[in-house]
């Protein structure tokens, strides 16, 4: 199978048969809408159809309004259709992490050049929600609790491991996310050996929610770095 065959195959067979602690449940979108699997699987054999091997690009846990409704990483409807000319019939998504994303990618030379070079996942490509105080529900980080981190480890041990098969050049691997996220990638790659560097970048939702004054010099940062 080619890398976007794979891709699609380990999206449709992802489940989560480990107890989650109270009150946290998991976000399937591939189980959820259907439209997600059929729509992200166009994506893939779009940008992914080869055997070229491809960096890894490593976020935290899909969000409601990005992968949890498209099905592809830091993806919202918008940026979907507006760079990838795919659509979702009847949805409309916003999420910012998509927009600072995809202003990268078109810095780097378009999503051609960009998804040839580089795959984005997370260390877990499922998410999680929690109900809040006003009833309603949020996105909720792998690490936010000791107790999520130990259910979901299995799970994120084997969903990294069988994406390395893809064709992943394991040379360096980019974190989105240089606090916690790359803490818990770092204890894990010294204890996997994962790959031989991993390089830790903001995550797209602090710059855009904390630094967007400063968005076109992340935008620089993280073309110098990604750019091979």
């Amino acid at each position: 199978m080619n890398f976007a065959e794979k891709v699609i195959a380990f999206n449709r067979s992802l489940e989560f048969p480990w107890t989650l602690p109270d009150g946290i449940r998991i976000m399937n979108p591939y189980a959820e809408n259907p439209q997600a699997l059929e729509t992200s699987s166009l994506f893939y054999r779009k940008y992914y159809g080869d055997t070229h091997p491809r960096k890894l690009i490593l976020g935290i846990n899909p969000g409601r309004f990005g992968a949890g409704v498209t099905g592809i990483p830091f993806t919202d409807t918008k940026r979907l259709e507006e760079y990838c000319g795919l659509s979702i019939g009847g949805l409309s998504t916003y999420e910012p992490s998509s927009v600072f994303v995809y202003r990268v990618i078109d810095a780097y030379g378009g999503v051609e050049a960009f998804y040839r070079d580089y795959y984005i996942t997370s260390v877990s490509p499922l998410g999680f929600v929690k109900v809040n105080e006003k009833g309603r529900e949020v996105n909720y980080n792998y690490y936010d609790s000791r107790e999520l981190t130990a259910a979901a480890l299995p799970f994120m041990v084997k969903s990294i491991e069988t994406q390395l098969a893809f064709g992943i050049d394991r040379t360096t691997c980019f974190c989105l996310g240089n606090n916690q996220n790359f803490k818990f990638l770092s204890r894990l790659n010294r204890e996997k050996g994962y790959f031989g560097e991993i390089v830790p970048l903001e995550h797209p939702r602090f710059v855009m929610q904390y630094r967007s004054k400063y968005i076109d010099d992340y935008i620089r940062k993280f073309i110098r770095l990604l750019k091979p």
